[in-house]
């Protein structure tokens, strides 16, 4: 049996990297974690998006797709392989951020980079009301972060959800992580894991969040008109 492959999306300081930590630690997966702090041109993004929104961009393009590539070999000892995006998502940051011949140039490189990219077993999509996770990345007080606004949230929220509403290459389920602690609480820890192995089994446990798109299903996002 092959190795397996999970992805935790979601947006800014909804929880992805903590609930990514504790899956690879329970389930002694191989980590693979978003290039975020190794963008040199993040902080200048987020205070100037016109002027360093390309190179950023790029950056991450290519970052993402040499990570995703690497998940192509073969693998003789990993079972499991845990990341916290998906490579389809870095679409979404382009086209808010990007235009003209900048979008362009960016859908040239894209095209020619994601040939080969390592498709999910399923995706869990974080969410929580804006404001719980404004106050999230407030206590963060990553420097970076400082300037994100209410509506860059909602914005990016929506482009998540419209991504979900193309997306037909695995699963996705969404839960919002304000009913559930897997951070500090035992309890929390023991559900989540519970649900992630159903998922992994194919057989879901009972009361796990519906797939987003099932052909008898419409779920209605959570959190996508707030």
């Amino acid at each position: 049996m092959g190795s397996k492959f999970i992805v935790i999306e979601g947006l800014i300081g909804v929880g992805k990297t903590s609930l990514c930590r504790l899956l690879t630690k329970e389930f002694n997966a191989e980590l693979i974690l978003e290039p975020a702090e190794d963008n040199p041109f993040l902080a200048q993004f987020y205070s100037n998006p016109e002027r360093y929104a390309f190179p950023a961009q790029m950056f991450y393009l290519a970052t993402r797709c040499k990570q995703q590539n690497q998940l192509l070999q073969p693998q003789l000892f990993t079972e499991l392989f845990v990341s916290d995006y998906l490579f389809e998502k870095d679409r979404i940051f382009a086209e808010q951020t990007l235009d003209g011949e900048e979008m362009e140039l960016y859908d040239l490189f894209s095209s020619l980079l994601s040939q080969n990219v390592a498709k999910p077993d399923f995706i869990l999509f974080l969410d929580s009301p804006t404001d719980v996770i404004m106050k999230r990345i407030e206590r963060r007080a990553i420097e970076s972060e400082k300037v994100i606004k209410s509506q860059y949230l909602n914005d990016l929220r929506e482009r998540y959800y419209n991504l979900w509403d193309r997306y037909n290459d695995a699963p996705i389920y969404v839960l919002d992580t304000q009913k559930i602690n897997y951070v500090d609480d035992p309890e929390g820890q023991a559900e989540i894991l519970a649900l992630v192995q159903g998922w992994l089994d194919g057989n879901p446990v009972v009361g796990a969040p519906e797939a987003y798109k099932s052909e008898n299903l419409e779920q209605i996002p959570l959190f996508r008109c707030l």
